[in-house]
Order: C-alpha cells, then structure tokens, then sequence
C-alpha cells in the first residue's frame, strides 16, 4: 500500500513470517515478545483492512486530540504524577516539545507563566532543581534548559543564569572527566551529555570545563557497539544516544568506534513491530524511536563527512534505519484513541512517551544531508509533525534562535 505521503506500508501476511521463533528454548521474554508481537498484528491487520475499505489514506496522526491532551497536562495533572514532584521541568519540557513538533502555538501569557515557574526551580549557586526548593540536578537542568529555550522568549533566555550555573557544573566535574548528577550524587553518561547539551546551547561551554571528558566517554562503549551508563556496563539505547551526543558537542565523535555502534543500532530496530528495543532481548518501546532512531542522524553526518570519497558517495538518501517501519509502529501501536501516545499496546498513554514518540516520528518522516531534505511520510500528508534537532531534541527554530541569542555573550570565566 502507498499513501500520499509516497510510503509503501508492509503487507501483514509479510509480517506474520517474521514472528519470534524460540528454537526450542522457552522463557518469561520469549513469551512477552511473543504477546508483543501478536498485539502490534492485530493493529497491523485492522489498519490493512480499514484501509481497503475505507479508501482512505490511514494510519492518521491523531493530531487534535493530542494537542488536547498535552494542553490538559499544563493546566492540570492527575494524581498518577504524584511520584514525578522532583521532575516537574522534565513535565514541562515534554508537554512543550510535544506542542511545538504539533505546530501548536502558547500565548504569550502562557510563556510567561511557565518562564516564572521554572525560575523559580532555578538554584541560586547555579542549575536547576526538580521542583522548588529542591536540589540543583543535572537532568532537571537539562530538560529546564530546553523548556526555556523552546519558549525562546527574552525573558525566557534571560532567565538562564549562565555564569552560576557554569560555576555550578564545575563543581560537578570530576577528575576523570565525568559529572555527578548533583553534589554528591551519582554519575553516568546521561550527566555528561545533560552537561554538554546546556553548554553548548547556553554558550558556557569550555575546554576547562569539560577536560578530559571524551575519553570518559569512549570507555563508555561496549563491545557490542553501544554505549553503557558507565564503563563496564551493557550498551543501551538512551545511554547510547547520550554517549555519541555527547561526543559531538564536543567535536569528538571520531574517537568512538563508528562501525560497531552503527551496526548495535540497527539491529535494535525490531523486524515485526518496526519500532526499537533499548536493549538486546528486551521488549519494543516507543520512546526508543528518538532515543535509538536519533542515533542514525549523528552517524549519518559522520559518515557524510568521512575523509574517503567512497563512505560519502555510497551513503544513501534516508536513514540507517526502516523509516516507514518505525512510522507504521508509532501511528498503528502507539496512539490512544482519546489523543496522546505510548510504549507498546496494552500500556497507558503518558507525557513522557507522547514527547519521544512523536520526536522518534519527526526524524522518521524528515531526513536531511548536506544540500538535500527528503520528506517520507506515511499516510495522510497532515501526519507530517516539525523537525526536532538531533542533538538537542528541541525544534530546529528553537535551537537556532537560542544559539542566535547566547552565541553574542561571552563564555562565562570559571
């Protein structure tokens, strides 16, 4: 089947032969992979046949009813959020990003409301905190970064106190070159990449600052190809993301092992359901189409710039990855019928999986190479959402007016 959009849907009787095979050896995952999978043919074969009769261009992106539900979450939350009190910028962070890859606008009254909340989750000795009177923590800081920077105000920009929180992410550092999370806290890779994405995007970023951190991070690559949250641990899709992320705001991505991890993340596209795994043997989720799909636009444009003429001229014109596959999964499996988008059928729909299905959509139906953008979109054109940064995962607007906006002020001394 082909759509307007010019995507060509797999056929269901293809998908049935795909099935999971045990070769004799039963387990608990076998079995939750084999229900996975059932569940998303069931979709498949429903959508196949509405499609044959209605004569309609489908799957369609739910596009009104999300916004419906993603607006709801600014105003109000029920108690299910309860246990995310110490992450309220990443709730705001998501519900913003979510509208914004809608092409759904804020007033301005709206902004400025929010721009007060998160300043007031902002540490007076640098960073931000999940809430309130709580601690300064890298991740909050991350996600209030790119609220803010989604927002794009004056005001909203301003609002950064860039000089603190330099200060502040010095004292994170560690001789090695990692980065706890918060005085005293732990450390992983996804505090190097938190730290480096607001660096970069808030003009604070420094040799000094980050001395040492790119080869932390390379001992973070497994021999499977991927990352792991520290060295020695198993490769993962939001570390893996993180960890060549992190590689290239420092302009270090060349130091990493190119060809294994290419190959780890395409094996984590599963070849029934369309979407990624996080990790070998686990189950499809949706989150992982931006945490392991924006993985492909980093390695394409190191590919892109390869010394060998070879590697360029044979790059081809779209991801690494089954663009239509990803696209059936998240518009077939992963939409509630009531708006807003999900993990796998049979879960709950939430804010978080709302914000990274449809980013993992945005790069699934948007590819772009020096001198060249292609649109693929599947289904009906209006399913067609706003191209994310690859790096950032905020509009490619925000992020440009941001780097406009910092990139006049002087990098803060430390």
């Amino acid at each position: 089947m082909e759509g307007e959009g010019g995507m060509v849907r797999r056929k269901h009787r293809a998908l049935e032969k795909e099935r999971f095979r045990e070769e004799n050896c039963y387990t608990n995952s076998g079995l939750e992979q084999r229900n996975t999978e059932e569940s998303c043919l069931r979709l498949f074969e429903k959508a196949e046949r509405a499609s044959e009769e209605l004569g309609d261009t489908l799957p369609v992106l739910n596009r009104a009813k999300t916004i419906g539900f993603v607006r709801r979450g600014l105003s109000e939350l029920s108690q299910g959020y309860e246990c995310l009190d110490a992450s309220r910028p990443w709730l705001v962070y998501w519900l913003l990003h979510s509208l914004e890859l809608l092409g759904e606008e804020l007033t301005e009254e709206e902004k400025g409301q929010i721009v007060g909340f998160l300043q007031r989750c902002q540490d007076p000795s640098g960073g931000f905190a999940g809430g309130p009177g709580q601690v300064a923590h890298l991740a909050p800081t991350y996600a209030a970064v790119n609220a803010l920077c989604i927002l794009g105000t004056k005001q909203a920009l301003e609002s950064i106190d860039r000089q603190a929180m330099a200060a502040w992410m010095d004292r994170l550092r560690q001789e090695d070159g990692a980065f706890m999370m918060h005085i005293d806290g732990e450390l992983d890779i996804r505090g190097v990449y938190c730290a480096l994405s607001v660096a970069r995007l808030t003009n604070i970023y420094s040799e000094q600052l980050f001395k040492g951190t790119e080869q932390w991070l390379v001992r973070c690559q497994s021999y499977e190809g991927g990352f792991g949250g520290v060295p020695g641990m198993e490769a993962h899709g939001g570390y893996s993301f993180c960890g060549l992320a992190a590689l290239m705001l420092m302009r270090k991505e060349r130091l990493c092992n190119l060809e294994t991890l290419a190959l780890w993340a395409a094996n984590r596209q599963m070849r029934l359901e369309g979407g990624f795994q996080g990790r070998t043997n686990k189950l499809v989720d949706g989150c992982y189409s931006f945490w392991q799909g924006g993985i492909f636009p980093l390695l394409h444009k190191m590919l892109s710039e390869s010394p060998d003429p070879s590697v360029v001229a044979s790059l081809p014109q779209h991801w690494l990855f089954d663009q239509g596959a990803l696209q059936e999964y998240l518009l077939i499996c992963c939409q509630d019928q009531r708006g807003g988008l999900l993990d796998k059928p049979g879960k709950s729909r939430d804010f978080y999986h709302t914000c990274y299905t449809l980013s993992g959509l945005a790069l699934a139906q948007i590819f772009v190479s020096p001198g060249l953008l292609n649109t693929s979109v599947l289904g009906h054109p209006s399913n067609l959402v706003e191209p994310t940064h690859p790096v950032y995962n905020i509009g490619l607007e925000s992020a440009t007016n941001a780097a406009r906006f910092f990139d006049r002020l002087q990098v803060p001394s430390l």
